[in-house]
């Protein structure tokens, strides 16, 4: 039976780039997925491109591809991304530049668009889903709107040759389903293969966490040499059963109960995981451990995809001021909470409102409340005011309070930081498929 074995390389936009070169000089893989788009990441590319239109893609691109194209064109592995994020025309441009200056020969590099749907939401005038309006009404400044794509157009430029493929905003699964469907000829309405390699892909997209990085409890659920750890691969054959397992050697662990961790990450319902590809369902999916860091999987199962696409929507939604200072030794949970009753006092003074505000105490409250905390007394303690306010110069003055709790505020406080953030806000909405149209573009070394 025909099997292949696809390496996760990264599992968000700043992961770590050793595990991903360790899959492709020991990993003996096909296929090597880099995951790197978060909700927001794109709305920060879209950001990034107005200021330069070369910009957008992924920061870390370049590296990724220095530390990895040379064993990847010696090997004949493909690379598959999403690493274009909101600029994928020129990170196909970028990732030409680098493999020539490698020297690499016949190389077919795809570009994936098509998920800008920005000036189609605009147009059908969509209602979001958090804000409750429509674009026309809900007085938000749209930076992005992007549609979770499938596999297809991935699937078409590997049947076209490519040796790399570089996308937007594409569904995390169907990165790693793409080489399932491609390699073993699965339709795309075969609704159980398509399940099945849905499921698989969702293990893999977070790479490091199956592989014991997100689930480490030290004297729970302890964890060996997570400093190196390795990135998980998937040994699938034609049927959509697989193994997931790492390079031998490597820190972390693959066992049962890191890849059920995994599979009940980020989904709502585990009968309907909606994708642009399939509707999975994990109900029946079975993991047995067959070797040391070898699970296998089996079980999950699909039918037939929706009418329509979510599309990830990004917002400038005004900005965060914020500012920290610390107290340490007797007295400091007591001191902390001074500080904070003087910079509440302060804005009452100034007659500062923010629309809104946090006063927390880091390491006593700042997480689940005054109501749900262990009320400790730590040796030392953060203090920490943070407020959301409509424009820059108002979200500056909440850094500057706090910095002059140094000489106007309780004994002993120091360590002051204090910044202001833009809030680019997500929301999403549903978009019938007909209005998103993927396209491929093929840049090629002769």
């Amino acid at each position: 039976m025909k099997t292949i074995r696809i390496g996760s390389g990264a599992g968000y936009a700043g992961d770590r780039i050793e595990p991903a070169l360790e899959l492709a000089q020991k990993g003996d893989i096909n296929y090597l997925v880099f995951e790197c788009l978060a909700e927001r990441t794109i709305a920060i590319g879209q950001k990034q491109k107005q200021q330069n239109p070369e910009k957008g893609y992924n920061e870390l691109l370049a590296d990724r591809m220095y530390a990895v194209l040379p064993t990847c064109l010696e090997k004949g592995i493909k690379i598959i991304t999403n690493m274009g994020s909101a600029n994928p025309t020129a990170a196909g441009q970028r990732v030409l530049e680098i493999a020539k200056e490698l020297g690499a020969k016949q190389l077919k590099i795809a570009v994936v668009t098509g998920d800008d749907v920005r000036d189609v939401l605009i147009k059908q005038d969509a209602r979001l889903d958090e804000i409750g309006q429509p674009v026309s009404t809900c007085g938000k400044d749209i930076l992005s709107a992007n549609a979770y794509m499938g596999a297809d157009a991935m699937v078409k430029a590997l049947h076209e040759g490519a040796d790399i493929i570089i996308a937007g905003r594409v569904s995390d699964p169907s990165l790693f389903l793409a080489p399932m469907m491609y390699e073993f000829n699965w339709a795309a309405d075969d609704w159980e293969h398509l399940g099945k390699g849905t499921c698989l892909g969702h293990l893999l997209e977070c790479a490091g966490q199956i592989t014991g990085g997100y689930y480490a409890d030290p004297g729970f659920k302890d964890i060996p040499h997570l400093e190196r750890l390795g990135f998980p691969i998937a040994e699938i054959d034609e049927n959509g059963d697989a193994v997931i397992t790492k390079v031998a050697g490597s820190g972390g662990r693959v066992c049962v109960d890191t890849c059920k961790e995994q599979m009940l990450y980020e989904i709502h319902r585990p009968d309907s995981y909606i994708t642009p590809d399939v509707v999975a369902d994990f109900t029946g999916v079975t993991f047995t451990q067959v070797g040391d860091d070898r699970v296998r999987v089996q079980g999950a199962t699909g039918r037939a995809k929706t009418d329509t696409l979510k599309v990830s929507v990004g917002y400038q939604d005004g900005f965060i001021g914020e500012g920290e200072i610390s107290y340490a030794g007797p007295g400091a949970v007591a001191r902390g909470r001074l500080a904070l009753d003087i910079v509440k006092g302060r804005f009452e003074v100034c007659g500062f409102a923010p629309s809104e505000v946090r006063f927390d105490l880091i390491g006593v409250d700042a997480l689940h409340g005054a109501e749900r905390s262990q009320r400790s007394e730590p040796y030392e303690v953060r203090a920490r005011v943070a407020a959301r306010c409509a424009t820059r110069a108002q979200a500056v003055k909440v850094g500057n309070e706090v910095e002059t709790l140094y000489t106007n505020g309780p004994a002993g406080g120091g360590g002051v930081n204090k910044g202001v953030k833009e809030i680019l806000a997500m929301d999403s909405t549903l978009l019938a498929r007909a209005f998103v149209t993927p396209a491929v573009n093929y840049l090629e070394i002769k």
